[in-house]
């Protein structure tokens, strides 16, 4: 999700840089950090400065497998020198890949439909979901982003947009045992009733539900600690009342929890719809969704969807690259295992850092929430982003307070890397 545009001077050298920015790309175009970072090159986890600095990039899952894997590349030049076109020619890039990735999910998910974009897969995905239940509602949680068409900006709460919330869409906060005083089920209990409440406001507005749209570890809503059993209860109902449950898989899927391929996996539960986007391509773009063969064949029998671009023989040599990697580096394996020692390490700071809050996350997915005198720290983090960006470390920060930092490192991230990152965030807590 991106940040909004800084208003601190940038660079002296890259003043020019950022003028010409601002007159093609306009002024709200949004840039990281209060010092804009001019970057040149990247390898693994490693960004590079145009004055040949490195920065410890412990914040970007587009590059999924790490920036410039020779793998990929390699892939993604060799199809590149042979044939690149639509997909309405047979090719076999395009047909095995999609089978290696409809073999990542549980049944009945077994059919793929690939686009260039989450926002496109997302848009997508509700257009099935509408076209199946027959009604238009949308549940979607109270801060949460997942995309920039105009229909899903329409449900967006997560991100500032010109639109209002859409008459259709209803909007649930998600459930945190943070700092929930209460039993686990008590808190599950009362999370189901919003989303009951959510189906009875469209029903008595005319509106039938058509989906839940989530991301199943709610990244932009701070990585919260929901109870076991809401999210499962919450599909039930609207499953009851005639919607799908859309997983967003743009940012916990590929393995990045570690314990699962999928965030949603994590769950009892598989939902109707799951949708993919930013790592699939590696930084090639590259997204899609998978559901039911029954949805697809139903929804194609009426609408000829086709993507001039998405899911070409490039684009599908990149993503079968991905997975390879995924598999021959056991980069879930990774996540799992560094993950647990970043969480390791953060408790040690937390110990230390009366300015931590709460661990959140698991894998290569995780965040510190910051307090101040039992306020939310959102001016504290954005100091300690831009301290650890000029101690050479990049993070970032997420929750509807800006007060969760934000880490989210290639999945290559090694031990020596979590060290670093731990080391260099113990200083600047202790510098802050």
């Amino acid at each position: 999700m991106p940040t909004s545009p800084s208003s601190a001077s940038p660079l002296p050298a890259d003043t020019s840089l950022l003028d010409r920015r601002r007159h093609v790309l306009g002024r709200h175009s949004p840039l990281f950090y209060d010092r804009p970072l001019h970057v040149r090159r990247a390898e693994g986890v490693w960004i590079e400065d145009t004055d040949g600095r490195r920065y410890l990039d412990v914040y970007n899952n587009v590059p999924h497998v790490g920036h410039c894997h020779p793998h990929v590349v390699e892939a993604l030049c060799r199809q590149a020198s042979q044939l690149n076109i639509h997909t309405r020619y047979l090719h076999e890039a395009v047909v095995e890949y999609a089978e290696r990735l409809v073999a990542t999910f549980d049944a009945p998910l077994s059919m793929a439909m690939l686009t260039c974009t989450g926002s496109e897969a997302n848009e997508l995905a509700l257009r099935i979901a509408r076209f199946v239940t027959g009604g238009q509602g949308i549940i979607v949680s109270s801060f949460s982003y997942h995309g920039n068409t105009a229909g899903l900006a329409a449900a967006t709460t997560g991100l500032p947009a010109p639109e209002a919330l859409a008459p259709h869409v209803r909007a649930v906060e998600i459930p945190d045992l943070t700092h929930w005083q209460g039993e686990p089920a008590a808190l599950a209990a009362r999370f189901a009733e919003q989303v009951a409440d959510a189906v009875r406001s469209l029903q008595a507005d005319g509106i039938r539900p058509a989906a839940m749209l989530f991301d199943t570890l709610f990244s932009t809503e701070g990585l919260p600690a929901v109870p076991k059993g809401a999210l499962e209860q919450a599909v039930a109902i609207v499953r009851q009342a005639g919607g799908l449950f859309i997983a967003d898989e743009v940012q916990p899927g590929l393995g990045r929890t570690g314990d699962h391929m999928w965030g949603y996996q994590a769950y009892d539960l598989v939902p109707d719809i799951v949708t993919m986007g930013k790592p699939l391509g590696n930084g090639h773009p590259l997204a899609g969704l998978v559901t039911r063969p029954d949805h697809v064949d139903a929804f194609g029998s009426k609408a000829l969807y086709f993507n001039t671009f998405a899911g070409n023989p490039v684009s599908s040599a990149v993503g079968s690259a991905v997975l390879d990697v995924i598999e021959g580096e056991d980069l879930q394996g990774n996540a799992r295992r560094v993950g647990a020692h970043i969480q390791a390490g953060l408790q040690r700071l937390a110990s230390r850092h009366d300015l931590i809050a709460s661990l959140r996350g698991r894998g290569l997915f995780f965040g510190l929430e910051l307090m101040r005198d039992g306020r939310p720290a959102a001016g504290e983090a954005r100091r300690l982003i831009n301290d650890m960006r000029d101690r050479g470390v990049l993070i970032s920060r997420i929750g509807p307070q800006d007060n969760i930092l934000k880490m989210r490192p290639p999945m290559p991230f090694s031990i020596a890397d979590a060290d670093l990152l731990l080391s260099t965030l113990d200083s600047a807590l202790s510098d802050l």
